[in-house]
């Protein structure tokens, strides 16, 4: 795998806090006192609930507090006193996705690629399936494949085991590339905002086993895909990239379909390399995807 340079030596703080004067001053005197090199800082206020969000970025080669003992600091110098939630991540370690699958490849195989091209500071260590449809795809890309059939009567057995297996990889993140399965509570429980879906943008409009034909016969001038977060309510976890593909009289629905798993594709991997560069702050149920 190659692993891109700016990725070297850094560290990336998220910050949220209630919005008060002096936060930016401190945060950014915080880095350079101990000798931090900023590369990348960007901040936003919500001011009708009057929060202040942040994320800064900075090299780590000439930093005096020693990387174990950052956070340590960081808590007992600043956010105590302005009430911070902060979460801390080091460059040199890299974050560990599941994907989880069913019988569509387009997102499979565009996870993979850029993953095979370098693309992410990532390790995939495990694919997961309720089918077995996919195996192949997985030993093209050498990653180990687990098959685990789904029904209403083993469904909390099985989920079981997934979460064993993830727990067994140390996995930090989960994607869901076109799995056709409603998870659990109890198992996304286990991974807050830790788990990415990829759905048409059509729900609830045209919800069921067909909306693209629904779609098609309703004459859209519109498609669209959204990425979001899951959580225990169906597919209105927070949102983290959309995407829309104009449509015409002239697309009949195979054309529809191909369109639409393009544009899933492509948001789905926006949003996963979002969230590889920690540049996404969840809020209640919604995101602040910093640039």
């Amino acid at each position: 795998m190659i692993i891109m340079k700016e990725h070297d030596n850094t560290a990336v703080l998220l910050i949220d806090c209630p919005d008060k004067p002096g936060i930016l001053a401190a945060v950014t005197e915080f880095i350079n006192q101990h000798k931090g090199n900023i590369l990348y800082l960007d901040q936003y206020v919500n001011r009708e609930e009057k929060v202040f969000f942040m994320r800064v970025q900075w090299d780590l080669t000439s930093f005096e507090i020693p990387k174990e003992k950052i956070e340590e600091y960081f808590y007992n110098l600043l956010a105590k006193r302005f009430e911070m939630n902060f979460r801390l991540y080091l460059s040199d370690t890299k974050p560990r996705m599941a994907i989880f699958v069913s019988k569509m490849s387009h997102c499979l195989y565009d996870l993979l690629s850029r993953y095979a091209m370098g693309e992410w500071h990532v390790e995939i260590p495990v694919i997961i399936s309720n089918h077995p449809d996919m195996e192949d795809v997985a030993k093209r890309f050498d990653i180990p494949y687990y098959y685990l059939p789904i029904t209403k009567e083993n469904k909390a057995e099985q989920e079981a085991k997934q979460l064993e297996i993830l727990q067994q990889n140390q996995i930090t993140f989960c994607v869901l590339a076109r799995y056709m399965q409603v998870l659990s509570a109890d198992f996304i429980n286990h991974y807050p905002n830790k788990i990415i879906n990829i759905h048409h943008s059509f729900l609830p409009a045209f919800a069921g086993a067909k909306p693209y034909h629904a779609a098609h016969a309703r004459g859209v001038k519109i498609i669209g895909a959204t990425s979001h977060y899951v959580t225990t309510d169906l597919d209105a976890g927070p949102i983290i990239e959309q995407g829309v593909s104009h449509i015409s009289h002239k697309d009949n629905v195979d054309e529809l379909i191909r369109k639409g798993r393009d544009l899933e594709k492509i948001v789905l991997s926006h949003a996963v390399e979002k969230h590889i560069e920690r540049k996404i702050l969840a809020y209640k149920n919604r995101t602040i995807v910093f640039q």
